[in-house]
C-alpha cells in the first residue's frame, strides 16, 4: 500500500503510519475532501450568487430606485409648502406638461426607499390639514422615523389627530411618546402644552400640572412657558 509505510532517511527500516499520524490526517482530509468536492463546490458558487447578486441589487436596481424616489418627492414637497395640498396629495402637470405624482402615488410606487417613506410623513400631515383624520393616521402610522427627529413630530402629529377625533386616551399616549426627547427645545415644550391640555380634557388634573410645570421648569424659554403660570392657576395652581 502507498500509504503503509515510510523509510526513515538514513535507514532501510520502514516506519509505521502510526508514527506518522500527520500523514494520515492529510490523507484523510484528501480522501475527504475529493468525497464532498461537488458538494463545497455548489456550496461556494451558491455563496458567490447571492453576494454578486446583492450588490448587483444595490448598484443596478436600489441605488437608481431611490435617486427616482428622491426626485419624484420633491414637486409634492414644493406644493405643499405652497400650500396647494390637493395637488402635493394627487400631483399634477407641470409647466413643461409633465405629470407630476402626489405624495400618495409616490409612497406606493417607492414603498422601500426613503423618499417613500417620507411621503408616509407628508401624506399624513396633509391628511391632517385637509381634516381627514382616519387617513392622517393609517398613513402617520406606515411612516418609519426610527432615530430621527420626525419620529417625535409624527407621534406629536398622531396626538393631534386622535385628539381631534376624540380619543384622548390615544392623544395622550402619542403626546406621551413625541415629548420623549428631552434636548429638543423648540417640539417637546409644544407637544408637552398639547399633552397637558389633553389630560385636562381628561379630567386628569394631576398629570396636567406636571406637564405645564414640565415646561415651567425644563423650558422657561419656550413660547409655551411664556404664560404657562395661567394655565396652571385654571388648574389650581397659585406659586
Amino acid at each position: 500500500m502507498a500509504n503503509s509505510a515510510r523509510s526513515l532517511p538514513g535507514s532501510n527500516r520502514p516506519r509505521k503510519v502510526e508514527e506518522q499520524p500527520e500523514l494520515q490526517v492529510l490523507d484523510n482530509l484528501k480522501n475527504l475532501y475529493e468525497k464532498y468536492q461537488n458538494i463545497l463546490i455548489t456550496s461556494v458558487s451558491v455563496v458567490l450568487v447571492v453576494v454578486i447578486g446583492y450588490f448587483g441589487y444595490q448598484k443596478m436596481y436600489k441605488e437608481p430606485n431611490e435617486t427616482k424616489a428622491a426626485n419624484a418627492i420633491s414637486y409634492p414637497q414644493m406644493a405643499f409648502q405652497a400650500d396647494s395640498l390637493n395637488m402635493a396629495m394627487s400631483g399634477f402637470v407641470d409647466a413643461s406638461n409633465k405629470k407630476r405624482q402626489g405624495f400618495t402615488d409616490i409612497a406606493k410606487k417607492f414603498s422601500g426607499t426613503p423618499a417613500g417613506n417620507l411621503a408616509n410623513f407628508y401624506t399624513g400631515i396633509t391628511y391632517l390639514k385637509m381634516g381627514d383624520m382616519d387617513k392622517a393616521i393609517k398613513a402617520l402610522q406606515s411612516f418609519d422615523g426610527a432615530g430621527t427627529l420626525l419620529a417625535y413630530q409624527s407621534f406629536g402629529l398622531l396626538g393631534e389627530a386622535y385628539m381631534e377625533k376624540g380619543n384622548k386616551a390615544k392623544a395622550i399616549e402619542y403626546f406621551k411618546k413625541a415629548t420623549a426627547n428631552k434636548e429638543d427645545q423648540l417640539l417637546t415644550p409644544i407637544y408637552l402644552y398639547q399633552l397637558g391640555l389633553a389630560y385636562a380634557d381628561n379630567k386628569d388634573t394631576k398629570n396636567a400640572i406636571d406637564a405645564f410645570k414640565s415646561i415651567r421648569d425644563e423650558y422657561p424659554r419656550s413660547m409655551q412657558a411664556r404664560e404657562i403660570d395661567k394655565d396652571l392657576a385654571r388648574l389650581g395652581v397659585i406659586e
